[in-house]
């Protein structure tokens, strides 16, 4: 039985919003026309980008936005992005560009998550800024990444508000106080990290294959592409009743099946060839064995004409196409396609050629949806644009056999089975690490495992509070220190002169606040003499009161578990005692401080070797700390390590 995918999908969504620095023209006709033109500069310049990319499930595109209470007329967009997660960073490079190409243009960009910009550089934004007050503060101007400023206390810096900005607010800082609020350098780079490469990245995302197609579909695609992906989405979230349509085919009849060469993104060739199908014995499609050389390109022909059935069948029965072309007629289209010429779009090919003709076809679509597009026309749904095409243009079934003949080679689909190690690169170029080199033997021999020691007390160290703790970021370079004085101050502050109480809900918030603050607040000089002795009394009692829980724990499987300095000492010397000596040694073995560090440290190599090279608590925390451990040559069963 087909499950259902349409419901355990999420349509992720991003939006876009661009606001003009300049003063607003009185008139808000006036405005309005200022808006448009704008609109048709950005999508005739960025035409050449925006042209042939494929879209996994909406285009990027602008339209004019009317004021509303605080928040100004401006131009606005919102694309559907879906499981393609390269789309909306595609559009994150867009929107930079356009602001570095129009410095007049201050642009913000946010997700179903909120500020996505300010997640991926989670790890370098400064303490105060949290999801709670970061609304209004992000944007991209002159093509950098910029964040607004709170001020640590209200009034004191004049140009900053002292709650949220609004929108009104956030373009006046930005037009009068530019160079202040860009972004620091770790940030930028985070996110620019996310969209370096492009536009040339746009041809690493493509995947070109062989097909086995109806006629029709391979006249389609060459005049739109980019209905690859809304046929991909079609098969892929199916159901019952679309799969009733593809019992008997009406559109894409099999017997006309050509080989042919058709290109996708690599999120929608995983989602077309990852699914196991079987076509109805009605509809006509049969595979040949899977030992067939060309099974492939078959069942990826079956499948996604199964997608431009079922987008067929789902326009409305009423629909009639029209009878003219869907050629522009708008004065502006001579301007878009000289621009179209200046930037290369067509790539050297012969006008009249079969190439240029079909980007020419691709361009004319653009323009129309997202250039100019009438006010007053329907937009044509995918299907409905399929059938335009089947009746406004013709095509030879000669010509698409001749080019059977001469298809282009189809890329390696490697890429859809990493390795484990092709799957940690891609992870760590993802978090934008570095692949770290694997440790030489004498590297491994003399690894310090006191670095993991001091790189776990450094994580304890820092501030933890109920938002979660802070990882030390440079252990290498962070210097270690516990002033122990300082921790006893801090039980004398929470404890008080008093008796002691086990309710630690009656605590004060402003008690924990202290954790942040230095130790001026905890000066026992400015304490009275009687203060000061019942505050030393109650240490000494908590101090007899844990040395009591010391002795009975040590007789305990618990207290035994722990490795004393004694014990270390005892693990360097060959002696020959007799057995009351033993005892004794036993005895003063007992009472003997824990070696914290050997502790700690045995206690981690013991997690990390049990996750046998798989992820786990041990690697991942390390590894969040800039630790990282050798590999585990010896799978014998160890005693705990000793310490040199």
């Amino acid at each position: 039985m087909e499950d259902n995918r349409k419901l355990a999908t999420v349509e992720d969504t991003v939006e876009y919003h661009l606001f003009l620095l300049t003063n607003d023209p009185k008139d808000p006709e006036e405005h309005k026309e200022v808006m448009l033109k704008y609109i048709e500069k950005i999508m005739t310049h960025f035409a050449p980008m925006l042209v042939p990319y494929i879209w996994q499930n909406q285009p990027f595109n602008l339209k004019y936005k009317p004021g509303k209470g605080d928040v100004p007329a401006h131009m606005f967009g919102i694309t559907k992005f879906g499981d393609n997660i390269e789309d909306e960073w595609f559009i994150v490079y867009i929107i930079k560009q356009i602001t570095k190409e129009f410095p007049e243009i201050v642009a913000r960009i946010e997700d179903n998550d909120g500020e996505f910009l300010l997640i991926e550089a989670a790890d370098f934004l400064p303490k105060w800024l949290d999801p709670d007050n970061s609304t209004n503060r992000v944007f991209f101007h002159g093509g950098e990444l910029c964040i607004i400023p709170a001020p640590r206390k209200p009034g004191a810096v004049s140009w900053l508000p002292t709650s949220t900005p609004t929108i009104p607010q956030a373009l006046n800082i930005i037009q009068t106080h530019p160079e202040k609020i860009v972004a620091s350098e770790s940030i930028r780079t985070a996110v620019n990290r996310r969209i370096r490469g492009y536009p040339e990245k746009i041809r690493a995302c493509l995947h070109r294959a062989h097909c086995f197609l109806p006629a029709g579909i391979v006249a389609v695609l060459k005049q739109q592409p980019r209905l690859v992906a809304a046929a991909v989405q079609a098969f892929y979230l199916r159901d019952p009743v679309d799969l009733r349509a593809c019992r008997t085919f009406r559109t894409f009849l099999p017997d006309s099946r050509i080989m042919t060469s058709v290109t996708f993104t690599k999120c929608l060739y995983a989602q077309l060839s990852q699914q196991k199908f079987v076509p109805d014995r009605r509809s006509g499609y049969q595979l040949p064995p899977p030992s067939h050389p060309q099974f492939r390109a078959h069942e990826l022909g079956m499948k996604l004409a199964h997608g431009f059935e079922i987008l067929c069948a789902k326009s409305s029965p009423h629909f009639s196409s029209p009878k003219n072309s869907l050629g522009p007629t708008s004065p502006l289209w001579p301007a878009f396609l000289e621009s179209l010429e200046k930037n290369d779009y067509f790539k050297g090919q012969i006008e009249g050629s079969a190439q240029y003709q079909g980007r020419l076809e691709m361009a004319k679509n653009y323009f129309q949806l997202s250039v100019n597009p009438p006010e007053s026309a329907r937009a044509l749904s995918p299907g409905e644009e399929i059938l335009t095409l089947l009746q406004t243009r013709q095509f030879d079934i000669g010509d698409f056999k001749k080019e059977e003949a001469n298809l282009p080679p189809e890329d390696d689909d490697k890429w859809l089975h990493l390795s484990p190690d092709q799957l940690d690169q891609l992870l760590q170029e993802a978090a934008g690490k570095k692949e770290s080199e694997p440790m030489s033997q004498v590297e491994e021999q003399n690894y310090d495992l006191t670095h993991v020691s001091e790189s776990m007390k450094a994580f304890i160290s820092k501030v933890s509070t109920h938002k979660g703790a802070e990882l030390p970021r440079e252990p290498s370079e962070t210097p270690i220190s516990f002033d122990a004085d300082a921790f006893f101050n801090y039980f004398d502050k929470i404890l008080g002169p008093g008796p002691i109480e086990s309710d630690s809900d009656d605590l004060d918030e402003d008690g924990f606040e202290c954790s942040d603050s230095d130790d001026e607040d905890l000066d026992f000089e400015t304490q009275e003499p009687g203060e000061e002795a019942a505050l030393k009394g109650t240490l000494d009692s908590l101090k007899s009161y844990v040395a009591q829980m010391d002795q009975e724990l040590a007789h305990t499987t618990i207290g035994k578990s722990f490795t004393t300095q004694k014990q270390v000492e005892s693990l360097t010397q060959v002696t020959s005692n007799n057995s009351d000596d033993e005892d004794s040694d036993a005895e003063e073995s007992v009472l003997s401080p824990v070696d914290v560090d050997l502790n700690l440290v045995s206690n981690i190599l013991e997690s990390y070797s049990s996750q046998a090279g798989l992820a786990g608590p041990a690697s991942n925390l390390l590894q969040s700390m800039g630790v990282q451990l050798p590999d585990n040559t010896d799978h014998k069963p160890t005693s705990k390590p000793t310490k040199h």
